[in-house]
């Protein structure tokens, strides 16, 4: 068996965000047009220990793989990742192990990448101000995303301590990643006025208000995985001129911020569209400039395996 193992600093010094952004966003035009098999994800759940399997393959031959992810938030007190992950390439037609992958920082970068792809869809074109709640390991490279997209003059993070977010905004301007940046315990402080929002927590209740979101806004959801996990108010989701998702059959099978205003009556399954409808042109997404646009996701496979096979292949190459 020739098998590469490409661990995270490789993975580095191979794959940026922008290029991560185009190859999720092939990915998910391949998702809308049907050119990928990407079946809703088993999920192995206990208490708030979740273990996800997630296989996709291009039915074009040219890419097969899975990934599987382990959500341990009680790591956190442990010292460790809340999130261990690794993904597996295989050879399409031999069904042969080529290569594996450290999927820890990937899937940050991946999960970001579907925020890039949303954000230059959905956003204003003069978005300047992105409002974060949480600076957990996925929150870096969310506004990494947004400011490959949009010119950001300002972030705004907030945390549950206020000292996470402080070091997320220290590190981001440190970085080059923009140059301003601040960070709070406040919620409030983080989203009102901000043109761009970006929840990444594992709440299960909202964690910002209706009230604090104005006309113009694009938010991207992204922290919540399970239907008891919520981060936008349904209120807010209602109202919302455009919903997408990464994928309508996942996002009503485990999106809770989709299923929890559906079941009180205030959206209907037809209101989610799905960002490989943007994406192909075959939806127009934003249309105005006071439309406020929500991109929920819970992350598919399809994410994983554009940007493991850009990494092999660029391994390859050098």
């Amino acid at each position: 068996m020739n098998l590469r193992i490409l661990d995270e600093p490789t993975l580095r010094r191979l794959v940026d965000m922008p290029a991560a952004i185009a190859a999720v966003r092939e990915g998910f035009d391949a998702l809308h047009t049907g050119a990928v098999d990407a079946p809703v994800r088993t999920a192995l759940a206990e208490g708030d220990d979740t273990t996800l399997v997630m296989p996709a393959r291009l039915r074009d031959g040219s890419a097969l793989g899975l990934k599987v992810v382990a959500v341990r938030p009680g790591n956190r007190d442990r010292g460790l990742p809340a999130i261990h992950a690794v993904t597996l390439l295989l050879d399409p037609v031999t069904g042969a192990p080529s290569a594996v992958l450290d999927a820890e920082w990937l899937t940050a970068l991946r999960t970001g990448a579907a925020t890039g792809v949303a954000t230059d869809l959905l956003a204003r074109p003069d978005a300047a101000v992105l409002g974060v709640v949480g600076a957990g390991a996925q929150a870096f490279h969310q506004v990494e995303a947004v400011a490959a997209v949009r010119s950001i003059e300002r972030v705004r993070v907030a945390s549950r301590s206020g000292a996470s977010a402080v070091r997320l905004a220290e590190r981001l301007v440190a970085e080059g990643v923009v140059a301003r940046a601040e960070g709070s315990a406040s919620a409030e402080a983080a989203v009102r006025g901000a043109d761009i929002v970006v929840t990444v927590t594992d709440s299960s209740r909202p964690v910002i208000d209706d009230g604090w979101v104005t006309a113009g806004t694009h938010l991207n959801a992204v922290g919540g995985y399970r239907r008891d996990m919520q981060e936008l108010p349904s209120a807010l989701v209602a109202r919302a001129d455009l919903l997408v998702v990464d994928q309508v059959e996942a996002a009503l099978a485990e999106a809770g911020d989709c299923t929890t205003p559906l079941a009180a009556g205030l959206i209907r399954p037809a209101d989610l569209i799905a960002l490989g409808a943007l994406t192909s042109g075959d939806h127009p997404g934003r249309t105005g400039p006071d439309e406020v646009t929500v991109f929920k996701s819970v992350g598919n496979a399809v994410q994983d395996l554009m940007v493991a096979r850009l990494a092999l292949e660029r391994a390859e190459a050098s």
